[in-house]
């Protein structure tokens, strides 16, 4: 990370004020790129770009390598004279202009999103080619698995027919030829993501805001790269899995975190010198300027679960591949700009590898205070920061910080009064209090999700971890991020040198 103070916003681009249902790479968000650059921001964190699956989650998705279809453009394709604005209007997004509607989007974008393609004549196309052809290492896989999943409505890959669900030669062959225009339309959706994410990176880049991408250790059990892959991973000779992620019981939730992704075969990965890893973080470093890595702490020890089991409560810590995997990115990569997300209880080991990796590390404010968070609070207390670190009031995973200080017992919130010095101010101005605290750090790099900036509840809540249904939803509204927010930003990042 750059040795300058600098400041940021943490917004994924589902939370823009899009038109059509979602955030996606439109006006909108050229606009949100121009506002940041008004409010004296340098950085704009974003959640995975990957395609989503059952729950929404970002962290669950088809592939590690694609981009999710849902962020490309209407309004471009429009232009493109593929669609019409017409045809565009007449779909149901949803009614409410602050949460994304899943169903109706899943409903809805997939059928324009295919008129769109089969008029595009994108077989003519010699930029389309040439993605296809640069692309091919996981671009066949994932739009053959895409295309297959569909043929077997939807489920899991694990539930497809033998022959396809272990590859063997003749199935691939024969589903690659029955489903070409299934397999292209996804290439086609994929090329346009690529397209499109690319112009609104570079747009940002010129305007000097960098991108910080986020991926999970872990990829999705229903995955191209499970399905393509399964030597990579602890799978039986069944390609079903053995042990799966996740975390212990903890304060926040007494049975643990069943995450259920697979585990990967560490060995394999070792023996081959990494090449998959590699590969991954290489592809990530087109798309971001820099990559925040979730749970870090996993490369030291990860969690293992039987697979089958109903919650965490009866996994166990087993070694993952330390220093050596980070060693192996460094020598093939080069010296890249990476945070190291290791909250929660961290053991003495994690420390060294996050100390001997020499990324910056993370610091959220909320657990300085907060007795169910299982870590050392002390460690998030701004006057025992290190330099090399990222400060953010809260992730997508926690309460915003005007419902956080509402739902902290009454002694810590004493706590969080004595530390700012602050007994007066309660609600939305002790909440710029310590937004005020965690810019005034000596933290290289300040992260301020936008609902904080904004200073709303946890209706605004981008994910509450172990639930499902209501996460992954929330969005600005238009002329929310107004001038005025801009200009307090600018002025708050001005008088703590982070300009």
């Amino acid at each position: 990370m750059a040795k300058k103070r600098k400041c940021g916003v943490l917004l994924p681009i589902s939370s823009l004020p899009s038109k059509y249902g979602i955030g996606c790479f439109d006006k909108k968000a050229y606009e949100f790129v121009d506002a940041l650059k008004a409010a004296g921001q340098s950085y704009w964190q974003i959640l995975p770009l990957g395609p989503t699956s059952y729950g929404d989650s970002p962290y669950q998705s088809f592939s590690t390598f694609a981009g999710n279809p849902y962020f490309i453009s209407l309004e471009e394709l429009i232009k493109e004279g593929v669609l019409t604005k017409k045809e565009c209007d007449s779909v149901d997004f949803g009614d409410n202009e602050a949460s994304v509607d899943y169903a109706k989007l899943y409903e809805g974008r997939m059928i324009l999103l295919r008129k769109a393609y089969e008029r595009s004549n994108i077989y003519m196309d010699p930029e389309f080619r040439k993605f296809q052809e640069e692309e091919a290492w996981w671009l066949k896989d994932y739009a053959l698995f895409m295309a297959v999943k569909k043929r077997f409505g939807g489920v899991q890959w694990s539930e497809w027919a033998e022959d396809i669900r272990l590859r063997w030669q003749n199935a691939l062959d024969y589903y690659r030829e029955e489903m070409y225009f299934e397999i292209e339309f996804q290439e086609y959706m994929q090329f346009k993501f690529r397209q499109q994410w690319m112009k609104l990176k570079a747009y940002a880049n010129e305007k000097g805001i960098q991108i910080i991408g986020d991926i999970p250790i872990y990829v999705a059990m229903d995955s191209a790269d499970t399905w393509a892959n399964p030597w990579l991973f602890k799978l039986d000779e069944k390609n079903c899995p053995t042990q799966v992620a996740g975390c212990p019981p903890d304060g926040f939730s007494a049975t643990g975190q069943l995450w259920g992704n697979p585990l990967y075969n560490w060995e394999v990965h070792r023996n081959s010198g990494y090449e998959w890893w590699i590969k991954r973080i290489a592809n990530c470093f087109r798309l971001y300027d820099v990559v925040r890595i979730d749970h870090f702490r996993g490369f030291d020890e990860y969690y293992a679960i039987p697979y089958g089991d109903a919650t965490a409560e009866n996994g166990w810590w087993e070694k993952g591949p330390g220093i050596d995997l980070f060693r192996a990115i460094s020598a093939s990569l080069g010296d890249r700009e990476i945070i190291a997300e290791d909250l929660g209880y961290m053991t003495d080991s994690v420390k060294r590898l996050v100390e001997e990796s020499g990324y910056p590390n993370m610091k959220v404010i909320e657990f300085a205070f907060d007795e169910r968070d299982t870590g050392n609070a002390s460690d998030y207390l701004p006057h025992n920061y290190p330099r090399n670190c990222v400060v953010y009031t809260g992730t997508h995973d926690n309460e915003t910080l005007l419902s956080w200080l509402e739902d902290i017992t009454p002694a810590e919130r004493r706590q969080v009064r004595k530390y700012l010095n602050n007994f007066k101010d309660s609600g939305k101005e002790l909440c710029d209090d310590l937004i005020c605290l965690v810019m005034q750090s000596v933290a290289n790099l300040c992260i301020v999700p936008m609902q904080d900036y904004l200073g709303l509840d946890n209706s605004a809540r981008m994910n509450q971890p172990s639930t499902l249904g209501k996460n992954w939803k929330w969005r600005l509204k238009e002329g929310q991020f107004t001038a005025e927010l801009q200009k307090e930003m600018l002025e708050l990042a001005t008088r703590y040198g982070r300009r």
